[in-house]
């Protein structure tokens, strides 16, 4: 069945090649935005944001990266559904997911005090900094390969 929604047509344009010191920009800030931040946390995140934004790039791209990682498979299955499977995450995993769709989202334009606080309990103020710029940045490249239909599949950790 064929909605009109449908995207089944190629990628738009090769956007590192179309703006290479914006990529190259976007690459930089990735890498200050992961430092401090937990490898398998950081995939985490990059998975659920992408996968609120229907970035299909991303969710390959960073899927693959938390297997290389040793992420469970059941972890990354039940990640749409963190909250009714809370016992697969740590708490301070399950704070750190509900900020990345608290800032995803922004739901009526704000971060709920409950969901940043919540968060704030479980990361230091340094930690928390480089966490939301860790969930901007993935929100930044998911809108990039949304945007441009960056096809998903080649990608190789």
């Amino acid at each position: 069945m064929t909605t009109g929604t449908s995207h089944a047509h190629g990628p738009r344009m090769q956007f590192a090649k179309a703006a290479p010191e914006v990529y190259k920009a976007m690459v930089t800030l990735d890498a200050a935005a992961r430092k401090g931040v937990d490898p398998t946390l950081a995939e985490l995140v990059k998975v659920r944001a992408s996968q609120l934004n229907h970035c299909a790039f991303c969710i390959d791209m960073h899927t693959k990266d938390a297997r290389a990682a040793g992420e469970s498979e059941d972890r990354l299955y039940l990640l749409n559904a963190w909250e009714e499977a809370g016992d697969l995450y740590t708490e301070k995993e399950q704070a750190a997911l509900a900020l990345t769709e608290a800032v995803t989202v922004l739901t009526d334009g704000f971060v709920p005090d409950e969901v940043y606080e919540r968060a704030a309990k479980h990361f230091e103020e340094r930690e928390l900094a480089q966490l939301i710029a860790l969930i901007f940045t993935i929100n930044a490249w998911n809108r990039i390969g949304v945007t441009t239909r960056m096809a998903p599949g080649a990608y190789k950790p």
